[in-house]
């Protein structure tokens, strides 16, 4: 049986599957039951948080002969006619190649036609952003004045660069990253449905590198998965993705605290022949020291860190060493340098300029200077 990627396999198809947007599909249904439909949606945010998933379920919904308080039954014969991709009634339209002024004339033709064997024929334009100056000049009057039949959904992901008269016409909705919590989550679930076995730490650790994004979460689950086989662990996990550990940050931030300079720098030779990705460990180092300053200043911090126990103590421990002003900087200097050592013909030694810099108390403009 061929393979099928598990941000495939594992897409949504009612309203109740869709998980961290439930402001979003709320609304939807409330207004799908009601029959207070509008003509035309905006769907933004973040990438591979649900968007084009939802506008899928919202157009088998809209048609569904017997939908369930706004949500698709998947029962109907419409249902199962529009589970399939090639449906002539929901219509995906990729901006980013289908941008020019002549594209969108072909739609405004098109939807003069009737749907077919369904109520509404919905047009679901990914990308939006991607058109043209004219090109949106000519959606902007099929927006204004639709058919009755048809429902457009645009999906983007900088909905800043959409014109003021686009947004005006559009009911907009927007999408939320997903927290690591409801990521881990959806991680158990998926493990447990494919028989795979997995360590607590590395399923957060997955999803951590998800960076709030279900489709990318469940990628690096493929590749984790692919490397490990039948069980993932959190080993596995840092292998494959170059993480560190949790022990590595706090001997790190334990020399750095403590303004051991002789030990860091043997430490960060350690990392190098090691094989460590300099910029993944900057990233971490980056998010430690947030990890540190919520430790410091939150009054619950472990149900924003999510933390095991006794990961978390030794973060709490750690976090007490130093004062605010001090976790702030290290969190600018760190922060600041992420994009520089992707181009560094020398990463180890701006590393060792931004540990040098942060340990004896400068800014992140002073790391750059040297």
């Amino acid at each position: 049986m061929e393979h099928q990627a598990l941000y495939r396999k594992y897409r949504p198809h009612t309203f109740s599957e869709v998980i961290g947007q439930e402001h979003i599909t709320r609304a939807i249904q409330n207004q799908i039951a009601s029959g207070k439909i509008s003509h035309a949606y905006l769907f933004t945010g973040s990438r591979g948080i649900g968007k084009t998933s939802v506008a899928r379920i919202f157009a088998r919904a809209v048609n569904c002969e017997n939908n369930h308080n706004g949500s698709p039954c998947g029962e109907c014969e419409t249902c199962k006619r529009l589970e399939k991709e090639n449906d002539i009634n929901i219509i995906e339209i990729d901006a980013a190649s289908n941008n020019r002024v002549d594209d969108i004339r072909e739609i405004r033709e098109k939807v003069k036609f009737m749907p077919v064997g369904a109520k509404y024929k919905v047009y679901i334009i990914d990308e939006v952003h991607m058109l043209t100056d004219s090109a949106f000049n000519a959606l902007l009057k099929t927006l204004e004045e639709p058919p009755s039949h048809v429902i457009f959904i645009l999906a983007t992901t900088e909905v800043h660069k959409l014109p003021a008269t686009i947004l005006s016409r559009c009911v907009r909705f927007d999408f939320r990253l997903l927290s690591v919590a409801d990521l881990t989550k959806l991680l158990a679930d998926v493990f447990e449905q494919e028989g795979i076995e997995y360590e607590k730490d590395a399923l957060r650790m997955i999803a951590s590198s998800g960076e709030g994004s279900v489709r990318d979460t469940l990628s690096v689950a493929d590749c984790i998965v692919a490397y490990s086989g039948n069980k993932v662990t959190k080993s596995d996990v840092q292998k494959v993705l170059g993480t560190t550990d949790y022990d590595l940050l706090l001997k790190f931030y334990d020399l750095l605290l403590d303004r051991e300079i002789g030990e860091l720098l043997a430490f960060i030779d350690e990392l190098d022949k090691s094989g460590k990705n300099m910029s993944v460990f900057v990233k971490e180092l980056s998010k430690h020291a947030r990890s540190l300053l919520v430790c410091a200043t939150c009054e619950k911090p472990n149900e924003i860190l999510t933390l095991p126990v006794e990961v978390f103590e030794k973060y709490l421990t750690q976090s007490q060493k130093a004062d605010e002003r001090k976790l702030v900087s290290f969190l600018q200097i760190f922060s600041s340098a992420e994009n520089e050592l992707r181009y560094t013909l020398s990463p180890r030694l701006l590393l060792e300029a931004l540990s040098l810099t942060a340990m004896l108390g400068g800014t992140a403009d002073d790391a750059k200077k040297n």
